[in-house]
């Protein structure tokens, strides 16, 4: 079974998590892994140069998560972490307090950016790094390009993502979400092959506008989804009206999209109608979108969706793969 999953930061991480606890149960190799092919596309929408390093967040919480060192509590970051370097740099007035590197991360920062100075792309940089914490994915970004997303913000302002998402906790109303140089990037190597050689495509629980939006606002990448001959399944980010984590109720009322579980499935689409997704699993406090939706045609269901736990996550899953005749 080859499984392609489109991923944001930690949402994404902890359902890959969680299918491959799922995999290696089912589809066991006898040690420890997994027969199963699991290739993560990651947004890279996030990333940005700070301190003359190159930040990678999503791709990071993947790596940390996927490989059993992140800090769970945050859910990004690694565990037993410290920060002498932030603060020694903060005594000299600078960095920015509201975004601190752990001294830890900044060894994975430091090497990322030694070896893209070197010429070496985003691509192979992450499989070199993902040697070390052996993550039981093809982990990809979504492009080998810097493409940062901004926020154009109601009272007129433009800032990076990360200043929007994280310093003013997506409190500033956005108007709209741009990524710098979209256009002109192209899809990493690996990954239209992962999407046109999958037997299912996954869209986690992952932001739909600043996450996998971003993804698929690669060329290529949408066409790519709506091309491949396997079906692509997807699980609501939204529970009874608010988001799984983080500000995605923000992002969504930016650009005209209720919060709410059935309005995220109209936002991707159907493939048969030009959309993105053949399915779409919502939590049992959404039940009630599951008939509507059917009516359109859609291929959907409800169950309990909430990643407490790997188990649960696992749980979720294998919902998710049997709702469109994947079931490992």
């Amino acid at each position: 079974m080859r499984i392609t999953v489109l991923s944001g930061g930690v949402g994404g991480a902890r359902f890959t998590r969680g299918l491959l606890a799922l995999l290696r149960d089912r589809l066991s190799d006898g040690a420890g892994g997994t027969t199963a092919q699991v290739t993560v596309v990651a947004n890279t929408g996030d990333d940005l140069w700070l301190h003359g390093v190159r930040v990678c967040p999503d791709l990071d919480t993947l790596m940390y998560t996927l490989g059993g060192a992140v800090h769970e509590e945050q859910g990004w970051g690694r565990r037993d972490e410290s920060r002498r370097v932030s603060d020694d740099l903060a005594a000299y007035g600078l960095g920015w307090e509201w975004f601190t590197l752990g001294d830890l991360d900044l060894a994975t920062h430091l090497a990322r950016t030694e070896l893209l100075l070197s010429g070496v792309p985003l691509s192979s940089v992450t499989a070199r790094l993902a040697e070390r914490w052996k993550p039981g994915v093809t982990l990809l970004p979504m492009t080998d390009s810097e493409v940062e997303t901004s926020v154009e913000t109601v009272d007129g302002r433009t800032m990076h993502f990360e200043e929007w998402w994280v310093l003013h906790r997506a409190a500033i109303p956005a108007r709209a979400f741009h990524q710098n140089d979209v256009t002109v990037a192209e899809p990493a190597p690996g990954v239209l092959d992962a999407l046109a050689d999958a037997d299912v495509v996954v869209v986690p629980p992952s932001n739909p506008v600043v996450s996998v939006g971003t993804i698929l606002g690669v060329p290529g990448i949408r066409d790519a989804l709506r091309a491949t001959p396997a079906p692509v399944v997807g699980i609501s980010p939204v529970i009874g009206g608010a988001p799984v984590r983080g500000m995605a109720d923000a992002c969504l009322t930016a650009i005209g999209v209720e919060t709410a579980a059935d309005a995220v499935a109209r936002h991707y689409g159907r493939r048969a109608d030009g959309g993105v997704l053949d399915a779409w699993l919502v939590d049992d406090a959404d039940a009630a979108v599951v008939e509507p939706l059917r009516s359109e045609g859609w291929r959907v269901e409800s169950a309990p969706t909430l990643m407490t736990d790997v188990p649960a996550t696992a749980a979720i899953a294998a919902r998710a793969l049997a709702l469109v005749d994947r079931a490992p």
